[in-house]
């Protein structure tokens, strides 16, 4: 059984930073391209960050520059550091593991940038 368990979102002013953290159970991780979505009401699930098995990392256009995604396999960790924070980036986050033509799904974290 595969868990993804996510952790560190919530509120942020503009212009603040977070960093959410993914644990992975399951012997998958190392193996496993792993991503960040987000989602808001009434929206599609959108990728913000993914990184493969070898570290090469893909970004949506508005996370250029601000967002880092990067993974620890030593520790079956995927982070999101996000910089620059701005309000339309407020969404539900989860994070994502796609192995062996299995996807898995954390449970989300919510992300607030407000002031």
């Amino acid at each position: 059984q595969v868990q993804l368990v996510e952790s560190g979102g919530g509120l942020v002013q503009p212009g603040g930073s977070l960093r959410l953290s993914c644990v992975a159970s399951g012997n998958i991780f190392s193996s496993s391209v792993m991503g960040w979505y987000r989602q808001t009401p009434g929206n599609q699930r959108e990728v913000v960050a993914s990184i493969a098995p070898g570290g090469l990392t893909n970004y949506i256009n508005s996370a250029k520059g601000r967002f880092t995604i990067s993974r620890v396999n030593a520790k079956n960790t995927v982070y999101l550091q996000m910089n620059n924070l701005r309000p339309e980036d407020t969404a539900v986050y989860y994070c994502n593991a796609v192995v062996r033509a299995q996807t898995y799904w954390g449970q989300g974290t919510q992300v607030t940038v407000s002031s």
